[in-house]
């Protein structure tokens, strides 16, 4: 059978919902520069038509509160646009107002919020505790061992076929930023870097302990989301020798215990005279958009192999497709500053 897994960081995502998780759909400004609540809605929704896909991550999902679910939203706005993906689901709930969540098909598949490893905590160091406790990492080698957390948990699920065989892991992740936000001054930018670059790094370290354990007992896993980050994408990683994506993706281990990801790869070879994007940013200093490879899915080896999977980037420009339909490609600019990217799998 087929199956299309995608990953969708859609900014401000839960302005478009009240207190209550009640979709609003108005002509009052949405978050996106000059773009009200319901244009953004309605991209949002053409985007999920067209990309179609079996099962969403959803990166900075509505929000999960006292009044507030994100289950609740989603589900509501799947129904106001008529959408396939009409069921939801999110693990750890988080303070941020962002959470992580999948959308999908309930016909097509079922799933489980099924975290994985036991709680870590400051006192002892444990291997790939859960993603809600915390974890024990000298990142910066002076001896002492940090204590690191997700501000967001990574979402752990167990997916099922409805057309049966081997269930399926997938872990969906938004990382640390490493953007320095609050900086006065170079030197305060500087340090902030530094220190979010660390907890970066450590909470990549965390993922692959837990893919090293999926890829020890022989799991077909999928690791998607937004892990602002990338190879090469700033010098930092000259401090601490790789960027937290080749981390996750194992790539200092043997190949059959390196996840599958052709866009990172890309940007291993220097000589490559081109780059792809998954993000584009306005950028007051230099007056015009800056675009940033930020977003993936992973594979374990023996799903990338025995599923054929075929990987893409829905960008409003780099894709041709996506760059001839003019309503997709306002739509895709409309609905966020990130694009979703998927990969298509041929399943047993």
């Amino acid at each position: 059978m087929s199956l299309r897994v995608a990953t969708w960081n859609i900014e401000w995502f839960g302005n478009l919902f009240d207190g209550r998780s009640a979709l609003r759909l108005d002509d009052d400004w949405s978050a996106r520069y000059k773009v009200t609540r319901a244009e953004q809605g309605a991209a949002i929704a053409r985007v999920l038509r067209r990309l179609d896909a079996d099962l969403l991550l959803v990166v900075e999902a509505p929000n999960t509160g006292k009044r507030q679910s994100t289950v609740r939203a989603l589900k509501n706005f799947a129904a106001a646009f008529g959408l396939r993906q009409s069921a939801a689901a999110i693990g750890f709930a988080n303070d941020t107002h962002q959470e992580l969540a999948v959308m999908y098909d309930p016909d097509t598949l079922s799933l489980r919020h099924d975290p994985r490893g036991v709680p870590g905590d400051a006192a002892r160091a444990v291997h790939a505790p859960r993603f809600d406790t915390q974890f024990r990492l000298d990142v910066d080698v002076d001896g002492q061992p940090d204590v690191h957390i997700f501000s967001k948990p990574p979402v752990e699920m167990e997916i099922r076929l409805a057309a049966g065989g081997k269930a399926l892991r997938l872990i969906g992740v938004h990382t640390k930023s490493k953007a320095p936000h609050g900086a006065k001054n170079e030197a305060e930018e500087l340090a902030i870097s530094i220190a979010n670059r660390r907890k970066q790094l450590a909470q990549c370290v965390w993922l692959r302990q837990r893919v090293e354990d999926h890829l020890r007992d022989g799991d077909d896993l999928i690791v998607l989301g937004d892990f602002n980050d990338g190879p090469g994408l700033d010098g930092y990683e000259r401090l601490f020798g790789r960027s937290g994506v080749e981390v996750v993706l194992g790539m200092d281990a043997p190949e059959d215990r390196q996840l599958r990801e052709p866009h990172a790869r890309i940007w291993l070879d220097p000589r490559q005279g081109w780059s792809l994007s998954t993000a584009r940013f306005y950028s007051k200093p230099y007056r015009r958009y800056l675009n940033a490879l930020l977003d993936y899915v992973m594979l374990s080896p023996g799903l990338a192999e025995r599923g054929a999977a075929a990987w893409r980037i829905w960008h409003p420009f780099d894709d041709p497709d996506c760059f001839d339909d003019d309503a997709m490609r306002l739509a895709l600019l409309a609905a966020s500053d990130h694009f979703p990217v998927s990969v298509d799998l041929e399943l047993p």
